[in-house]
């Protein structure tokens, strides 16, 4: 025989129905809410890390930088004259630009994400200049030109044009000068690279090196590079 419910009990039924909907709801958000509490840990702890790490490899960057400019920088001593106490020193200087190139391209390439690590591969290139090797001094500068921020990049660029030079390659040197000139940085300055151009255009054209140090004096006035500038025209005179 058929039971009847009374509308009591349905109401009794129909509350504990929504009852169990909304304990399932306060469940289901909880649960959500500890997922995404979970992966805001998560997302934080790899933040944190990350930073840990970048910050520790840009410090053992930095010491190991500091350990390759005390050769880059090491005096040149004469034979049997000694040395101070913990001072690097070397007799001859191809040994000491070959020491630092070693040591450069080593940080260079254990740290390469990092200014030290840039700023290590610079430093290799100008050792591979005083060495000779023109052709990898300008792969290492070419490499930097294309991975570094703007302002080492710059540089890189300033000192391709000045491998150039002492290639004999005068024009792609010219060229990158006045790249530069019209994209300056702080680290490349425009009176420096309009100083450095004029200086290159001294003997195939004076006329023009003379134009651009008059530039020099006009837009830069009261500066150090002015003055040089003016003891140049000097010297035209």
């Amino acid at each position: 025989m058929p039971q009847h419910i009374s509308r009591k009990e349905l109401k009794k039924d129909e509350i504990r129905e929504t009852l169990a909907h909304g304990a399932e709801a306060v469940i289901s958000h909880q649960r959500i809410a500890a997922m995404v509490v979970a992966a805001a840990v998560l997302v934080a702890a790899a933040v944190y890390g990350w930073r840990f790490y970048a910050e520790r490899q840009t410090w053992k960057a930095s010491a190991a930088l500091e350990e390759a400019m005390k050769v880059y920088e090491a005096r040149i001593r004469a034979p049997g004259q000694p040395a101070e106490p913990g001072e690097v020193t070397y007799v001859q200087e191809k040994n000491k630009y070959e020491d630092a190139v070693k040591k450069f391209s080593e940080v260079a390439r254990s740290f390469p994400r990092t200014r030290p690590g840039q700023t290590a591969r610079y430093y290799a290139a100008l050792s591979a200049v005083q060495l000779g090797r023109y052709d990898a001094a300008l792969k290492e500068l070419q490499e930097l030109a294309a991975s570094a921020n703007e302002d080492y990049a710059a540089l890189a660029r300033y000192q391709m044009a000045a491998v150039y030079d002492r290639m004999g390659k005068g024009d792609e040197a010219v060229k990158v000068y006045r790249q530069l000139a019209q994209n300056p940085t702080v680290l490349v300055p425009k009176p420096l690279v309009l100083l450095t151009l004029a200086d290159h255009l001294l003997r195939s054209n004076p006329q023009e090196a003379a134009s651009l140090y008059n530039q020099i004096k006009k837009d830069f006035p009261d500066t150090p590079i002015a003055e040089e500038a003016d003891k140049r025209l000097e010297t035209l005179r």
